[in-house]
This record gives structure tokens, sequence and C-alpha cells, in this order.
């Protein structure tokens, strides 16, 4: 399986976009093609895909692929994760970053293109207004106060000679587009400005040698019209796309590297896997990696959203563009290029705004149907105006202004423009919207099923309660010197607890698999295990016997501490809830949704963390390969939204309505979700949950302007109360209060 992203030039409308999908569809081995006209990118996946395959259907469809970019496609069932070379790594890196000799951020995601484009617009909207001001002061005068400066056929000759490069070379792609559609039969937007503005022009030549009206002035009125519109909706898709632009900056753009024992500063591109990195405080951390000297805290809040800076020390995994605030950190490299985190949030944002929501797919479907539709109603329209007024000039206004008042770019705009404002945000807070779908599908779900371990727990032990009948720093000190001498996660959890600088001599040291460790401090023999090593030694439990059953009901695991043959302490381990999985749940359940844990672990453990957090239904003992099948069941009661982490969770994720994915998880997990939360906090379910209704929300407003306004502009056109001017102006106005409505998104709290 292979994925692959193709830049495309060229395109304008959303029905450039669909012809453009069509033809990728077609492709031998495609299996899927998304084509998003905000991005002005192709995504495709499929098996042995050729790349002069897709470069030939892109042309095909009168469009140019400017570059095709292929990645292996991770299958949620297998562990087939990409490791790409070096090179590899600098080449994406260097795309990644900043050009070091021009200070431009000119990524492949194409934000040099995006300026390009809105100058271009630009620049033909300033000189098709400099050649149709003259034509609309002469049209004035003449028309409205009756002033002749020239004669009828010379003021037509002007008018001609100053309309021709409006339309034939300031709107020759717009000509060009709309020609190709409808020889081909693939009727698009563009035809129906391109017929418009054609025609018009020509009635200025009939009327040398016929008695025709001139709408020649019209024509060029039209085309500048339609070419602002278009520089004003390139200019507000630019600003419905710049919060991957601010992801895009965020990233270093050199890093201190220590090499053969000197310090250097180099590129951010050639930083190398194994590289130390110096960072000092206030500077960015070049790229992914793990402290190996040095402490500090690091505000993680641009990739994270987490406001507090989080505390780093030798072993601290840190990631890339995030800012060191105190400390000097020694950093080894371990992830550059497109393997950092910040280059998977842009590359999975990327991806979901080229994905369609299914309310969009039947806006498209309508679309394709709409134009061959409009182009029969204004010939009709022609002919019964010439039937019943005998005025073939009116009959051609009317029909004029039909087939531009009826162009459906608002239509087309609709969804993309909000879903990509939407994903935006949502990569912002940490929420990265994979599948656009999602949007769509999670306004439906009732059920959300959480899997325990690193979901709603953290995923490691950590020491929750110490009973001791001695000191408890005695207690610590004591266990810790032991226990620091094992690797288990539960030695670890207590040596991270005491936090010791120093520990003590310990001699005779001996781990008995299973039920504890022991071992000799000076004179006194120290056991620490569970109840059965006690069982096993002899040692009285009678003091502690009620503290060992309380931590054992609430799930947690008892290690109790024996000197000289006598216990004299118990500390209860956990996986820890998260600080925020309490708050989370209670949010869902106040909200009417019905919250259910699935987990391997046993009945007990699971039902005392259900309890903590609030969740009434639990689905314990459960096999990894189960878990999609319990998902399957609960389906048949409502729409199912699974949470999880780990490469287990994989299947139930696919399996789900809407598969959330905690994106400090496995690499599958996040390649199976349809939303991928980076804090990996269950706050962000409730905050996906919001931005996918506020999202869906504008989406269908937006679709109901956009048909709303053609629905009741097209009667008036074709009963002759619209002027073709005035046609063009409202379909300007229409797409670009589509685009503004989309941008109002950002205003909405999640």
């Amino acid at each position: 399986m292979k994925k692959a992203k193709i830049e495309i030039e060229g395109m304008h409308c959303a029905s450039c976009a669909s012809h453009v999908e069509k033809n990728l569809s077609k492709v031998k081995g495609v299996r899927s093609a998304s084509v998003s006209l905000m991005t002005n990118k192709g995504f495709v996946e499929g098996d042995n895909i050729k790349e002069q395959d897709l470069r030939k259907a892109v042309k095909s469809a009168g469009y140019e692929a400017k570059g095709v970019e292929f990645e292996e496609s991770s299958d949620s069932s297998h562990d087939n994760m990409i490791h790409e070379t070096q090179e590899e790594h600098k080449l994406e890196s260097a795309e990644l970053h900043a050009d070091e000799t021009n200070g431009k951020h000119e990524h492949h995601h194409g934000g040099g293109a995006e300026e390009r484009e809105i100058k271009n617009w630009k620049k033909k909207t300033v000189w098709a207004w400099i050649l149709t001001m003259p034509i609309a002061i002469l049209m004035l005068l003449d028309r409205l106060f009756g002033i002749e400066i020239f004669n009828e056929k010379l003021m037509i000759t002007i008018i001609l000679i100053l309309a021709f490069p409006v339309i034939f070379i300031l709107g020759f792609k717009t000509l060009k587009g709309g020609l190709r559609g409808i020889f081909t039969l693939y009727f698009n937007m563009d035809s129906l400005i391109a017929l418009g503005t054609m025609i018009a022009y020509i009635t200025g030549i009939l009327t040398f040698i016929l008695p025709v009206q001139d709408y020649s002035g019209i024509s060029a009125m039209i085309m500048a019209f339609f070419i602002t519109g278009r520089y004003v909706e390139t200019i507000a898709r630019g600003r419905a796309s710049q919060e991957i632009k601010k992801l895009l900056e965020l990233g270093a753009k050199k890093a201190r590297v220590l090499r053969n024992k000197m310090e250097i500063e180099i590129p951010i591109a050639e930083v190398q896997l194994g590289d130390i990195l110096i960072v000092k405080p206030g500077e960015k951390i070049p790229t992914d990696g793990i402290v190996i000297k040095g402490e500090s805290a690091v505000d993680e809040s641009m990739v994270t959203g987490e406001s507090l800076p989080i505390d780093k020390r030798v072993k601290s995994p840190v990631i890339g563009a995030t800012l060191n605030q105190d400390g000097i950190l020694y950093i080894k490299a371990t992830k550059v290029g497109k393997d950092t985190f910040l280059a998977h949030i842009i590359k999975l944002v990327e991806e979901a705004q080229g994905t369609k929501v299914p309310i969009q797919k039947l806006a498209d479907k309508i679309t394709s149907i709409f134009v061959p539709v409009i182009l029969v109603l204004s010939i009709f329209t022609f002919a019964s105006w010439l039937y019943f007024t005998k005025d073939a000039s009116r009959a051609l206004g009317v029909s004029i202004a039909v087939l531009v008042i009826a162009c459906p770019c608002a239509l087309g705009l609709a969804t993309p423009t909000a879903l990509m404002v939407g994903s935006g945000m949502g990569a912002k807070k940490g929420i990265l919207i994979r599948k656009g779908e999602a949007i769509q599908t999670m306004k439906d779900v009732k059920i959300i099923v959480f899997d325990k371990t690193g979901t709603i727990t953290k995923g490691k032990p950590e020491v929750t309660d110490i009973e001791s009948s001695l000191k408890e720093s005695y207690l610590l000190e004591t266990a810790a010197s032991l226990e620091n001498l094992s690797e288990h996660p539960i030695a670890k959890a207590i040596v991270a607890r005491a936090n010791l600088k120093k520990y003590k001599s310990v001699s005779d040291f001996k781990i008995l698999r299973g039920r504890g460790l022991e071992g000799r401090i000076g004179k006194r023999k120290i056991v620490i295990g569970n109840a059965t090593l006690m069982d096993e030694k002899r040692i009285s439990l009678k003091k502690f016997e009620y503290v060992i059953d309380k931590f054992e009901n609430d799930g947690k695991t008892t290690m109790i501490v024996a000197e000289n043959g006598k216990a004299i302490g118990a500390i209860a381990v956990a996986d820890a809830i998260k600080e925020d999985s309490i708050r989370a749940i209670s949010e869902l359940n106040a909200n009417g949704y019905k919250t259910v844990m699935i987990t391997g672990d046993n009945e007990r453990t699971a039902r005392a963390i259900a309890r903590q957090v609030g969740i009434k239904e639990v689905i314990a003992n459960v096999l990894p390969e189960a878990k999609a099948n319990k998902v399957e069941e609960l389906q048949k009661e409502g729409m199912v939204a699974f949470v999880g982490d780990g490469i287990n969770d994989a299947p139930a994720l696919k399996q789900s309505n809407v598969g959330i994915a905690i994106g400090t998880g496995t690499d599958i997990a996040i390649e199976a979700g349809d939303i991928v939360l980076a804090k990996g906090s269950l706050m962000e379910v409730t905050q996906a949950i919001n931005l996918s209704k506020a999202t869906f929300k504008k989406i269908k407003q937006n679709l109901f302007w956009a048909f709303a306004y053609n629905i009741l502009a097209i009667p008036f056109a074709i009963g002759g109360l619209i002027n073709p001017i005035v046609a063009e102006i409202a379909m300007a106005l229409s797409s670009i209060t589509v685009v503004g409505n989309a941008n109002l998104l950002r205003r909405t709290k999640i």
C-alpha cells in the first residue's frame, strides 16, 4: 500500500477539484482519491501506483502536477512503520524549515505557492479594473446621462479593444477551463462564466453586422468582478489555512551541536540522529530527543496546548520547537525531519484538510449536475424570451444573467473552508482531525468507550499510599535502597517517590520472582513483597490487614516492607489516573453520553478505576483481539466513539464509528484513529466533540446560504429582473460570504 500527495496547479473552483479527483480515481491501483481546492493538493492511496500515471491523470483533467510525494501507508493491523534513510530525513527537514539564505518559510505545504497565487490574482484584479473603469465610465455617461463622447460605432470599438485583454488575457485560464469543460462534456463553474462573457463580448462584434444590443462592456465588467472575487476568495482561503503556517513557523531554524568536542551552530536541516544538541535558556529545542544532561522547565504549549511548563531532567523526552526556559539542556536527537512530532502534526492536519465530509460529497454531486442544468436553463430562457418578446438582444442579456448568477462557486467552497478552519483550530489545541468524515459522524455518537491503561490512567505505576508504623521517610529510604537495585516498574515507582540523593548500602540482595525481594542494610534483614512472600517468610500482617484489604479493594498493588521478621509498613502502588480524567468523564456523563470502559485488566482493578472516574459500565478481562467485537456489540445500541492508545486498540479504533487515538500512544493507534489527541488528555475528547459540532454547524450554515442564494437568485434572473453585472457582483459576494462565515468559526470556544 502506498500513499501519494500531489501538488496541483491551476485549480480555482470546486468543479476543477472534483474533475481531477475523478481522473485520479480511475488510475490503475488507486483505491481512494481526494482533492482539496483549499490546499491545491491531491491525496491518493492504493497498490503499485506509478508517478507518471498520476501526473497523466492530472494533465488529462487540464491541470499540472507540480510535485508528487510518495510514502508507505501504515496498515493499522501490522507494524510496518516507515524507516527513512538519513538523506531523506535531511531533505524533509530542509523542506520543513525556512530557507537559510533568504528566510522564506516555503514548505512543501505550499505556503510560497499560496502567496504567489494571492499576488497573481491581485495583479490581475488591478489590471482588470484599469482597463474596465474607462468602459464603465463611457457606459454610464452614455446610458444614464445620455452624454455621447464618441459616436456609437467608435465607442463600441474602444470598448471591444479595452475588453479584449480583460477577457482573453487576464481571464484566459477561466475561458480555457470553461471551454474545455464544454467540449469534454465535463461542465464546471468556469463553463458558466466563460459562456456568459464570450457571448456578451461577441454581441459587440455583431452590432457591426446585425441590429443587436451591445453587451461587450458588460462582458469586461463580469470578468473584472469575477477576477476580484477570486482575489478576495484567495486571501480568505489563505487565512483559513493560517494555522498550518503557524505550525510550520514554530520550528527552530538553527541548532547548536557538539561535534568533535566542539560546539558549532548548524542549520536545522543538517542535524543528524544521535547528535548532541546544546539548548540554552530562552531557546527553542531544535528537534525531538532525550535529555542526557541538565535540568530545566520546558514550555510545550505551542505543540500540546499545555499551559504550565514541564520539568525536564536526564532521560526526559523533549519535543522539537518547544521552548527551553531556565536551564541548559544537553539533548540527544532521537527524531529528525519528517519523524518529529511537529512534522507528524503538520502531516496529519494537511491530510485532514484534504479529506471530505459525507455532506460535501453530496454538495459535489449536486454541483456536477447543477452546471449542465443551468446551461440548459439559460438556453430555455433565451428561447422563451425570444419567442415572447421577439427581442434577441433582451433575450441574450437575460440568459447571460442566468449563466453568471447561477455559478455555484459558493456551493463548492462551503464545506472545505469550514473544514479547513475547524481542523486548523483543532491543531492549535492539540486535537488533530485526521479524517473529515469524523466531524459529521461525531455529532451522532451516543456511546464513548475508553481503554483503561494509558488512556484513563497514565500507563505507569506510581506510589499512591503509604502506611507505616515508623517514620514515613525511614520506610521509604529502606524500601528504595533495595528497590533501586531492581528494574521492575513497581520498584521504579517506589524509587521515584523516595527521590533520594544517596541510597543505603545493600548486601545479600536477592530478587524473588513474582513475590518481591530481600537484602541486608547493615545488620537489618529487609524483605519487601506481596502477602504470599510474607506468608512464606512467616511474617505476621495482623497490624496491616485492614490497610492491605483497603488498598487491594481500590485495585492497588500492595508491597509490604518487613524488617528483621516484623512488618513495618505497606506501600500501595497503582497505575495513577490522569489529572483530568475524572473531570472529562463527568462532563461527558452530564452531557448525556454513555461512558464505558473496556480493559484486559482484572474485574476488581477495572471497577476500582471506573468508580473513581465515574464510569458505570465496565467490560474487564477482554483479550486485545476481542476489543473490536465488544465495540461491535455496543454499536447495536448507537454510534460509538472509541478512545485508545495502544497497538492492541487499533482494531477497536477502526471498528468504532469514530476512533479517537491518544497522541502520546503508539504510531499504529495514531494511524488507526480518525481524531488524534496530541496531549493525551481526556478533556480533549470533550473539546473534540465541541469542535466537531461547531464545524459541522458552520458547514450546514454555509451550504444553506449557498443553496438559498442560487434558489432565490435564479428565478429573478430568468424573469429578467437582474442585470448581468449585478448578477456577477452577487455571485462574488456569495462566495466571499461563505468563506467569511467559515472564518467566524474561530470565535467559537471549545
